[in-house]
């Protein structure tokens, strides 16, 4: 029996490093595509791209991974902004099958432009070694690194609800996903919060690909191979809700890494089971609006 317990701990502890990663690279997505009503596919591919840069940081130029991290996502936010200004806005008002077409187009280049610059194999990430142990807590030891990632994870959903809850922007972002014509009625730079929250989406993107990379691994196709995880995590969760996109990677997360330990020939069949049976009962999310 306690070897059993062991091993449901280990699952689940396994499963909530592997949610943190995904709930940081999708509620971005979640929040830009509640905000903006935009069908934004290439979500993924500035999570690559805050990956590759870090990794980069750290093995050619010595950076330490926790400022590497911080510098890629910060990097990749300010890169994110002519993207957002000069090709996704003039699309604001396009079909949602030309919105797709564009971002499927930009996934497609990030996948040619990294493998031309960093090659088709997939990416070694070197940690520093006080992340590379184990954590005792007395009844059991855990993996540093995963503890890391959890706290990480915690920590940035704190700031995040805080932000959305308790500050003038984040009031502005909640009016402006609520109604943005109401909300530019009332003098609401709709245009400039746009911007400033697909930085910020992009950021969290790319930080998660980066802190993701002992766990998802590195590859030029990583903004394809983990698409639909990310888009199905902000359908379960509900579109613009930070909430919804913790707790549908919380239970997606779980249970895909409880299922490929315990049934490994079934693969990702529990993720899209309960994808399916969440969006058969609640077709906007778990916390999208009605």
């Amino acid at each position: 029996m306690p070897h059993i317990l062991d091993i449901i701990v280990s699952v689940v502890f396994d499963g909530v490093s592997f949610a943190i990663i995904l709930f940081i690279i999708s509620v971005g997505l979640s929040v830009t595509m509640g905000l903006m009503g935009f069908v934004n596919l290439a979500h993924g591919a500035f999570a690559m791209i805050g990956g590759y840069c870090a990794a980069s940081a750290i093995t050619q130029f010595g950076m330490p991974f926790l400022v590497a991290v911080l510098l890629s996502a910060f990097t990749t936010g300010l890169i994110s902004i002519p993207f957002e200004r000069y090709l996704y806005r003039p699309l604001y008002q396009a079909t949602l099958i030309d919105q797709a077409k564009l971002t499927i187009g930009l996934v497609f280049i990030s996948v040619a432009m990294t493998t031309m610059i960093w090659g088709p194999l997939n990416v070694q990430l070197q940690i520093p070694d006080y992340l590379s142990g184990q954590i005792d807590l007395g009844f059991r030891k855990f993996p540093a690194y995963r503890a890391f990632l959890n706290v990480v994870g915690f920590a940035i959903i704190v700031g995040l609800w805080y932000g959305l809850e308790r500050t003038k922007v984040g009031a502005m972002i909640r009016a402006a996903v609520d109604n943005r014509v109401m909300a530019q009625s009332v003098g609401i730079d709709v245009d400039r919060l746009f911007t400033l929250t697909f930085a910020l989406g992009s950021a969290l993107a790319a930080a998660g690909g980066a802190l993701g990379i002992k766990i998802l691994g590195l590859t030029p196709t990583f903004a394809i191979e983990y698409l639909v995880y990310f888009l199905v995590v902000v359908a379960v969760g509900g579109l613009g809700s930070i909430r919804g996109a913790f707790f549908a990677a919380l239970m997606l997360g779980v249970a895909d890494n409880a299922g490929k330990y315990f049934f490994p020939k079934l693969g990702a069949f529990f993720f899209f089971t309960i994808t399916f049976i969440v969006l058969l009962k609640w077709p906007n999310g778990l916390f999208g609006r009605r």
